[in-house]
């Protein structure tokens, strides 16, 4: 039989090449995050602009991060701070985007820059919660939580009235006006739900406050003619037959008007989408 210390010799002998070779990895590692450690901030910046150029976005958010991080103060640090959040937002962590730009505008309310920030969060904003669904699942994203886009909304907004003569106050306009259509198309979706559900007087208020609330949007003849078809299942031919004359006058090619089954029931697919508010 062969001898328990010549039995154990390679299991030491493999225990201790795992530990030399677990050490050298923990060493790569430590070197690796120690690598910004200590360098000057003119050099820092210039590593991670760099990086930035390369669209290296990841690579960049750290290294302008470690760059605040060790030198909080001065004018390395502002434009660091402004490379970070659009690293941060081009990578898509928008929260983490907005975060940074909270955190500038708290620190810097004042910047020549300030109008391109308050534009940057709400582009963050507009895309917080929404790209990977509807990427993946090509949704609507009318259907969604509207607490980030309300907010940038808010952010657009501040850009084209606070900074109206700023590079960016005309796209901020423009993406106003596709929030809006999207918030009106919102409770349009609700109205839906709630006329195939048999809630008419529900469908009659969320049609009434989208057109109060909205007006002019891509949406409002079809919250016109939501209201005729909720008015005609409550039997109210008079206010009915009101909606049917609006929309006669604003949009005389709806399909509501020739078509009494208007709206039809979502296909199949949509109904089994567990995302979809059809599914509801």
């Amino acid at each position: 039989m062969m001898p328990r210390s010549a039995l154990l010799r390679p299991a030491l002998v493999l225990a201790l090449v795992l530990a030399v070779s677990g050490c050298s990895s923990i060493k790569s590692m430590f070197k690796d995050e120690n690598k910004n450690e200590g360098v000057p901030v003119g050099q820092l910046y210039d590593r991670a602009h760099e990086l930035m150029v390369k669209e290296k976005w990841s690579s960049a958010n750290e290294t302008f991060g470690r760059l605040v991080a060790q030198y909080p103060y001065g004018p390395f640090t502002e434009q660091a701070m402004m490379e970070q959040a659009y690293a941060e937002y081009k990578s898509g962590k928008n929260e983490d985007a907005v975060s940074t730009i909270d955190r500038f505008i708290r620190t810097y309310p004042t910047h020549r820059n300030i109008a391109y920030l308050y534009y940057l969060r709400g582009l963050a904003n507009m895309a917080r919660n929404t790209v990977f669904m509807a990427r993946a699942f090509n949704l609507d994203t009318s259907n969604r939580d509207l607490d980030a886009p309300l907010q940038a909304y808010a952010d657009f907004n501040t850009v084209a009235t606070r900074y109206p003569n700023s590079r960016y106050a005309g796209d901020a306009r423009q993406r106003m006006v596709y929030l809006r259509n999207s918030f009106a198309r919102y409770e349009l979706n609700i109205g839906m739900y709630y006329l195939r559900r048999g809630a008419y007087v529900s469908a009659v208020d969320r049609a009434t406050y989208l057109l109060e609330t909205y007006p002019q949007s891509e949406y409002q003849n079809d919250a016109v003619a939501l209201l005729g078809v909720a008015y005609t299942r409550l039997g109210n031919t008079t206010l009915a037959a009101d909606a049917r004359r609006v929309l006669q006058q604003n949009d005389p090619q709806h399909p509501w008007l020739s078509d009494s089954g208007w709206p039809h029931e979502p296909s199949t697919l949509k109904r089994l989408n567990p995302f979809n508010s059809d599914s509801r």
